[in-house]
């Protein structure tokens, strides 16, 4: 009791990182995964979360031995580490927050019934009314109001699992055939479902710059122990709703000839009125609800994150090196990002296939690097011998690197050749 009493008074930077991966990665992919394919899609979505679990406890593990950010770490191994990932992270910029704000719009115009209201208004408003949540609470606030959201989204999703369960599976429409899995169009789609779940592989020093900041703010660090316990606790709820999802996509739409949309509100409203149409209509605003609370919090995070690591970066690579702790570094990172991805998703008019296709590329090609680049930190002498990472979990990380690469590399030929 007491242990469990310590997890959850140091939750913070894992139930971010549970915040930030259950949207798109879960609500759309994870989704559509069922709908489309089946029960045979548990393998690779397991599989993912496996495979690239070393890479998000390499940030938390740096960070709590070190005190340092993950992107500190690769500074100490050159200048070239750190460029490098600046790269990565700008890429990620252009896109991410674009493609998550894109479907959070579409469910907000589908729960308001805003039909006559632009996914770029929207849009906007969401981006203007995140920002100053985060320029006036910061962090604690953001962890203060995850506390609350991740418990009753997990608890929602978990009823709304169940009701879809005992509902049973819909029925199969006459003469209905699987797709091939193991097509050109269904291999991409696992490329695809693997390079964003749980999510991208940068965010591990979003999880290490989450965590810095919550040891500044608290004046001590916990034990590594508990560190990697309570980033585990944040890491199995991330699996657990991946599983709900897909779940919820084989029950009410496998078999059914139902294409999801690459549209935003089409797609938002399919699926609320999918999932309304198999449990009853009396679910309508409570699945809507859910839906929308989940990219939501996805968003806020995601925006967090990539303005702090942004600014971390740009910190590191000035010449003078000055710390840019001033509050005024981090309004302008939030409102910067805002204004940088509203620009893309206007200019891409809200085609949400389009901009989480950009996303996911940009992300799955990086990723086996990112891998890379962390476990050569965490296997550096920034961490004593015994505190570095077992055989087993550096086995497991080189399996990840392995199979991400080739992944990555099919991915290319595949977009090259077509």
């Amino acid at each position: 009791m007491q242990v469990l009493n310590r997890i959850i008074k140091n939750l913070g930077p894992g139930l971010l990182f549970a915040s930030m991966a259950i949207g798109t990665s879960h609500l759309v992919l994870s989704t559509k995964a069922g709908a489309k394919y089946g029960w045979i899609m548990i393998i690779p979505l397991l599989l993912a979360n496996i495979l690239k679990y070393p890479f998000f406890e390499f940030g938390i593990r740096y960070t709590n031995i070190t005190g340092k950010s993950i992107i500190q770490g690769y500074l100490n191994r050159g200048k070239g580490y750190l460029w490098l990932y600046a790269f990565i992270t700008f890429v990620t910029t252009l896109a991410s927050p674009a493609a998550l704000y894109s479907i959070t719009s579409g469910l907000l115009i589908n729960l308001l019934d805003l039909k006559n209201t632009s996914i770029a208004t929207v849009a906007l408003a969401l981006f203007a009314f995140n920002s100053i949540i985060l320029i006036i609470g910061k962090y604690k606030l953001l962890e203060t109001t995850l506390k609350f959201v991740i418990p009753v989204l997990f608890a929602a999703l978990l009823v709304t699992t169940g009701l879809v369960i005992n509902e049973g599976q819909v029925t199969s429409v006459v003469n209905f055939k699987a797709p091939e899995l193991l097509d050109n169009m269904g291999i991409l789609f696992l490329i695809t479902l693997i390079g964003w779940m749980p999510t991208a592989v940068e965010a591990s020093s979003w999880l290490s710059l989450w965590s810095a900041e919550k040891y500044r703010i608290n004046k001590n660090k916990p034990p590594l122990k508990e560190a990697l316990q309570e980033f585990n606790t944040g890491y199995i709820i991330t699996t657990l709703l991946a599983i709900f999802f897909l779940i919820i996509g084989c029950m009410t739409l496998y078999g059914s000839g139902t294409e999801l949309s690459g549209n935003a509100v089409t797609f938002a409203d399919q699926v609320v009125s999918l999932f309304t149409q198999h449990i009853g209509d009396w679910a309508y605003l409570f699945i809507a609800i859910s839906a929308f609370a989940t990219m939501f919090s996805t968003c806020l995070t995601a925006h967090d994150a990539i303005a702090r690591v942004s600014i971390d970066i740009v910190e590191k690579l000035s010449a003078k090196r000055k710390p840019f702790t001033d509050r005024k570094y981090y309004a302008i990172g939030i409102i910067s990002l805002a204004a940088i991805n509203f620009f893309v998703l206007f200019s891409l008019s809200g085609n949400m296939s389009l901009i989480i296709a950009i996303a996911t590329f940009i992300s799955f090609v990086l990723a086996p690097i990112v891998g890379y680049l962390n476990l050569k930190i965490v296997l550096s002498n920034d961490i004593p011998e015994k505190l570095k990472p077992n055989k087993p979990l550096q086995l497991l990380t080189y399996l990840g690197i392995t199979l991400l690469s080739l992944l990555s590399i099919y991915y290319i030929w595949q977009i090259i050749t077509n």
